[in-house]
């Protein structure tokens, strides 16, 4: 039996328990860093699906992985993006980032911005080697977060 290609679509309430229990397994080992839970362990997903922000990779297994993406006036947010567990190394999150770099270009945005904590040593270098650029730290929400920028 061979396996499709996954696709991604549009969140729907449906995929909220999948989109839970991703940002859990991803979020939970950071915990004791931060101190606290991370912001992606706080947000409001059903309110971010209702709004149409969410977007997730399903492959024939279900949920793989999820977006949450906010055009915002002055720019084009990638709020967050999250792969199970179970799907880590295929090239999910690749392909999320790259749907993300798409969706700003294709609403266009010149670039697209993301945040991640300070103390997320692993994702920052992951950015940095996806091509995103450090734009500053911001104090917001109880949380230092670097921001990062790419041109698309």
């Amino acid at each position: 039996m061979s396996e499709s290609a996954p696709i991604i679509r549009a969140a729907g309430p449906a995929d909220l328990p999948a989109i839970r229990a991703i940002v859990e397994a991803a979020y939970s080992p950071y915990i004791e860093r931060l101190g606290k839970k991370p912001g992606p362990m706080l947000n409001d997903y059903a309110a971010q699906i209702a709004a149409g922000r969410v977007h997730c990779l399903c492959d024939d297994e279900g949920v793989a992985g999820f977006t949450v993406l906010i055009p915002e006036e002055s720019r084009f947010m990638l709020d967050n993006v999250a792969v199970a567990d179970r799907a880590r190394g295929r090239g999910y999150g690749r392909a999320l980032m790259a749907f993300a770099e798409d969706a700003a270009r294709q609403a266009g945005y010149r670039a697209i911005t993301l945040y991640t904590h300070e103390k997320m040593h692993e994702n920052r270098a992951l950015y940095a080697r996806l091509g995103y650029r450090e734009t500053g730290l911001i104090r917001e929400k109880g949380f230092a977060r670097i921001y990062m920028e790419k041109s698309v």
